[in-house]
């Protein structure tokens, strides 16, 4: 292996920027907002490097002011489809040999890019096209992104430092860390623009290509992600970015030979779906596909009655309403003890009552809107249901309206059953459910675990540190990511490695390792130096 891996600078994270009244940033980013709102983008589908124009198109709107166009994108049909998969695979046959140096060069400089001049355009297309306040458009479509790219270079250095051990006199052995046989589907989602730019890239930094779609919703962002890669170096068709409906992208990209991996996040329902489909497909393909994604949550936080009321009270806010919680991670079922629950809901319930929503211009605003009028729909049913509902009271929120955006009240369910619909199933959005226990600190911890088919984050708020300890145990298998006095959101690249189990994922660990070594076919070469020429063996001789 090369010396000159070492000096690749080790990767640290992103600062966030504050966007403080006054700071250049905050004036920077207002007046990228204003211009990018005064034009419709026309974009292309990009296969093979060239933008291709369907004629089939689709609008991008902005959420909370679901009048505004800020896009019509093209939507990929059969002969698009194809012909990615054929440009991909011309693309693999010298990518996949290029020196891991200049695939690390161009990485390094897309995180350079992001940071400026692209960090303030993205962070707008993200705050106009998803509806994120500023602060959550930078820690993700900026920073988390950028994170990405920089430590997923050192994580490649230490997969390719990964060679056997010992090498007995006269031989030399070595391990050769390849790229996939084939092209990776990469599926991304809306909420965030990090994973999005990540689900494709983290396979082609070891030297494979991607198939990306994009969701519907968020193909604003991704267009001016592509726009970077192709600044930053990128070789055409190393990416090739197919925008659709999944109905029709989804058969035709898995019925093909080529597939080499799914990188995936998304629905369970979508994703048992390909796995599904991969399945049945299953003698057809050069080789077994890698499967890799995350799906659903059903993230929890459970209080015990050590825990500090402050502590607490903002780890739900923040863990259930950030985003409007439309994250993975957002905190969906809280447990409290009755006695700590007398003492919290009054200055809960005021808090909460203190969230402004409205526009991302306006930077007072804590909230926004929901993506669509499907998510708009779905959530606002689950709040319905509560309403109507003997085992169910609405504390917080409640209200909702589609006129302008798709606006809806950070809501707060309490009920008496910890099995209740709102305690089980997965609204992504900004609604949250308490159950207030009698039961004993095991029992409840018994309920947590056993009460969702998901995997994916939780939190215990606790002094005790016994207390906290039978939590750490008892839920061992009940989150992927598991926080100690903290809310159950913001994991950090090169920190909190992300992703659940059970129905919530394949647990590969974005921002790890781990991710990347799923992305990589290794072959083991032994040379002789000083090999046999003759067939028998010492044992064999005569005494």
């Amino acid at each position: 292996m090369s010396d000159k891996m070492a000096m690749v600078p080790p990767a640290v994270n992103e600062p966030i920027l504050n966007y403080a009244p006054g700071s250049a940033e905050r004036v920077e980013l207002i007046s990228t907002l204003k211009k990018m709102k005064s034009e419709i983008v026309e974009i292309p589908l990009i296969i093979g490097g060239k933008e291709i124009y369907t004629g089939n198109t689709a609008t991008n709107v902005m959420p909370h002011n679901h009048q505004h166009v800020l896009a019509n994108y093209q939507l990929a049909g059969p002969d698009e489809i194809a012909l990615a998969i054929e440009s991909s695979q011309k693309a693999w046959k010298t990518w996949s040999v290029m020196p891991w140096e200049s695939r690390v060069a161009i990485f390094k400089r897309m995180a350079v890019l992001l940071a400026h001049p692209y960090g303030h355009i993205v962070n707008a297309a993200t705050m106009l096209g998803q509806s994120k306040n500023a602060y959550q458009a930078e820690i993700d479509a900026a920073c988390e992104l950028i994170d990405f790219f920089n430590f997923n270079a050192q994580y490649l250095q230490e997969i390719y430092r990964q060679q056997p051990p010992f090498s007995p006199t006269g031989t030399w052995n070595m391990v050769e860390h390849r790229a996939l046989e084939g092209f990776v589907f990469a599926v991304t989602p809306f909420n965030f623009t990090s994973i999005a730019g990540n689900l494709p890239t983290a396979p082609v930094l070891m030297g494979n290509v991607a198939l990306w779609k994009p969701a519907s919703s968020s193909v604003y962002s991704g267009y001016y992600l592509m726009k970077m890669f192709k600044e930053a170096g990128l070789p055409d068709g190393v990416i090739n970015f197919i925008p659709g409906k999944g109905s029709i992208v989804g058969p035709q990209v898995m019925d093909s030979e080529h597939l080499a991996g799914i990188h995936f996040t998304g629905s369970t329902a979508v994703f048992q779906s390909m796995w599904k489909t991969i399945g049945d497909n299953i003698s057809k393909y050069r080789t077994y596909p890698r499967i890799v994604g995350e799906t659903g949550g059903k993230d929890f936080i459970v209080a015990h009655e050590s825990a500090r009321m402050e502590v607490l009270r903002t780890a739900i806010i923040r863990g259930a309403f950030e985003y409007q919680g439309q994250k993975c991670s957002a905190a969906s079922r809280v447990y409290i003890p009755r006695g700590l629950w007398a003492e919290i809901k009054e200055s809960y319930v005021a808090e909460v009552a203190k969230i402004k929503m409205g526009d991302v211009e306006d930077f007072g605003n804590f909230m926004n809107a929901v993506i669509d009028r499907a998510a708009f729909t779905d959530i606002t049913n689950y709040i319905e249901y509560a309403r109507t509902h003997a085992d169910a009271e609405i504390i917080t929120g409640g209200n909702y309206d589609d006129a302008i955006g798709y606006f809806i009240e950070p809501t707060t369910i309490l009920t008496t059953d910890p099995h209740f619909k709102t305690m089980e199933e997965e609204i992504f959005g900004p609604v949250v459910t308490i159950y207030v226990y009698d039961e004993s600190w095991e029992e409840i911890l018994d309920i947590v675990d056993g009460t969702s088919p998901y995997a994916l984050t939780g939190a215990v708020i606790s002094n005790d540190r016994e207390a906290t300890e039978l939590a750490v145990e008892k839920l061992r298998h009940s989150a992927g990511n598991f926080y100690i006095n903290d809310k159950p959101t913001g994991a950090v690249v090169g920190q909190q490695p992300f992703g659940g189990s059970r129905s919530s994922g394949t647990n590969d660990k974005a921002g790890s390792i781990f991710n990347l070594i799923r992305w990589v076919s290794q072959r083991t070469i032994k040379e002789n130096f000083l090999p046999p020429t003759e067939f028998p063996y010492p044992f064999m001789d005569k005494e």
